[in-house]
């Protein structure tokens, strides 16, 4: 009987150690891991980045967000067809058009973002951007006709003169030409974080071009980013991204051209029809909100162009943390965004703003 019972014991001591051990086989199959994937999107680069257990589901995911990327590129390029290339045909011969559900809800999104930065990024200049030679895909270095130019600042377009009923569109004003590379990348990041979480993908980091949103984390630790120095190859801060955050830069070192030494980007200023002036970067971080990332693209371009009125448009989109470098080097931080930062030796000294 003890032999048994010995026998028993041992086979069940026997037993429980392969269930540890397979255990520690579970937990180690399953740990999470960081699948990565780039691709090129918008006209700049996309980096997609997930956290989790699954590669299968990890690659299926990426899939979908670039295939989703992809759609919306092509359905909101400004200057190849699509339907935005469409609706501005309509509105310049005078019609009105029917548009996407998606499209009106872009749109009156877009005279929202206008209103509330008095205008000075308005999508409805499009004509303007495409004057400037920045609707062509290998564009060259020259200044715009100054008769055209002038005659576009007279007419005066903006997202004012565009009526949206449903999902009808028209404007009394010709010369309207949407574009909404503005903000797109930050609705696409919007878009992004709604599919991954259908697919139930839980931490995510999703960078467009610069344009960066956080889903969940990395583990135990909040994704961490940089931004970017205008001037050199590396970050001037880096900090923290917390779930639902998006970070948006603007910048005159994304597109642009010289001329005899002086930098023309694609930041135009609606005031004087030139390239705005006196900011090299700004860089917005809007925590969780509704439509979070597209505000992070949208609202980043009138505190840009309003040069050193920017604090008060940041104001304006009730967003408080917030980085600029002005055209002599100097950066100047939000009180709360300089909390959040850690900054590497070499970046210069941070002033900040109330």
């Amino acid at each position: 009987m003890n032999g048994v019972t010995r026998a028993a014991r041992g086979a069940g001591l026997r037993a429980v150690v392969l269930a540890l051990v397979c255990s520690v086989v579970l937990v180690a199959c399953s740990r999470a891991e960081l699948f990565h994937q780039e691709a090129y999107v918008f006209g700049t680069r996309v980096d997609l980045t997930i956290y989790g257990n699954s590669q299968q589901q990890a690659e299926q995911a990426m899939a979908a967000v670039l295939q989703e990327f992809d759609r919306l590129h092509h359905a909101l390029h400004a200057w190849q067809p699509s339907e935005l290339t469409a609706l501005n045909d309509g509105l310049r011969r005078g019609e009105t058009v029917q548009v996407s559900e998606e499209l009106a809800f872009l749109l009156t999104g877009a005279q929202t973002i206008a209103e509330t930065g008095e205008g000075l990024f308005d999508p409805a200049l499009g004509e303007l951007i495409a004057l400037w030679g920045f609707h062509d895909d290998e564009f060259e270095p020259k200044l715009p006709d100054p008769t055209e130019l002038a005659a576009i600042l007279a007419a005066a377009p903006s997202m004012a003169d565009v009526e949206i009923d449903g999902t009808q569109v028209s404007s009394s004003n010709p010369n309207v030409q949407i574009d909404l590379g503005g903000y797109a990348k930050g609705y696409a990041l919007d878009r992004a974080v709604t599919l991954l979480r259908g697919l139930g993908v839980e931490n995510a980091l999703i960078n467009i071009g610069g344009n960066v949103m956080a889903l969940g984390a990395k583990g135990d630790t909040p994704w961490r980013i940089g931004i970017q120095d205008p001037r050199a190859p590396a970050p001037l801060v880096t900090l923290p991204l917390y779930d639902g955050e998006a970070i948006g830069t603007s910048g005159d070192y994304q597109r642009f051209f010289e001329i005899e030494g002086k930098r023309y980007s694609h930041l135009l200023d609606p005031r004087s029809g030139y390239p705005a002036e006196g900011t090299q970067s700004l860089t917005v971080l809007v925590t969780p909100r509704e439509n979070a990332g597209t505000w992070s693209d949208a609202a980043s371009k009138a505190p840009f162009i309003a040069g050193d009125e920017w604090f008060k448009y940041v104001q304006r989109y009730d967003i408080a943390h917030a980085l600029r470098v002005d055209d002599e080097n100097r950066i100047e931080i939000t009180r709360e965004l300089r909390a959040r930062v850690q900054v590497p030796s070499g970046t210069g000294p941070l002033e900040v703003v109330n």
